[in-house]
């Protein structure tokens, strides 16, 4: 029995070291952290620049164009403490398993996919908001402006996302194709383990 487990262990080693000169884990890993931070200095940057500009123009105009502007600077103020949390709390251990590449990479992909949909759901907020001011008579135009900025932050967002998911499903087929080369299998003498190189 003892010999039986040597051997299996031997066998998925010489296994593993072959997959392993086939696809590296650290290069994978190192990409899509790299999709990530590249997602992240555009996300900050698009932030700063909104708040900047938002504050600047909202001083400077008035009426509907004035809360456009203040909403944008707010919307982004927001934007940018999510993306500096996201930068604190974000984990530097290295992957070492295929199984937590594995996850790591659905969850990424889930991430972005269900900010989506929330995206999509700012859109509609902003265009109610906006639909709201033509029956208002006290906050006509702040309600048209912010919704108007609701609307076009959402809209910047789903772009973001859809091409960060976009980048990170795309990199992420190739721990698909790597997995695609493993294979157990069974035979008449038990169970196998093949790998296609």
């Amino acid at each position: 029995m003892k010999f039986i487990y040597t051997f299996t262990m031997f066998v998925f080693s010489c296994c593993n070291n072959l997959f392993a000169q086939q696809f590296s884990l650290q290069t994978f890993n190192a990409k899509q952290e790299k999709i990530s931070k590249n997602g992240i200095k555009v996300l900050g940057s698009f932030a700063g620049a909104n708040i900047i500009y938002g504050s600047i123009a909202a001083n400077q105009t008035n009426g509907k164009t004035k809360y456009f502007h203040e909403m944008n600077a707010i919307w982004n103020s927001v934007t940018l403490g999510i993306v500096g949390l996201g930068i604190l709390t974000s984990k530097k251990g290295e992957l070492t398993s295929f199984n937590s590449t594995l996850t790591k990479q659905q969850q990424i992909e889930k991430l972005f996919l269900f900010n989506i949909g929330l995206d999509a759901a700012y859109i509609a907020g902003g265009a109610y908001i906006k639909e709201r001011s033509f029956n208002s008579k006290k906050n006509a135009l702040k309600l048209k402006g912010y919704g108007e900025s609701i609307m076009l932050q959402g809209g910047a967002l789903l772009l973001f996302d859809g091409v960060m998911y976009y980048l990170q499903h795309k990199h992420g087929k190739k721990l698909q194709a790597a997995t695609e080369k493993l294979q157990f299998t069974t035979t008449s003498h038990g169970i196998g383990l093949l790998v296609r190189l």
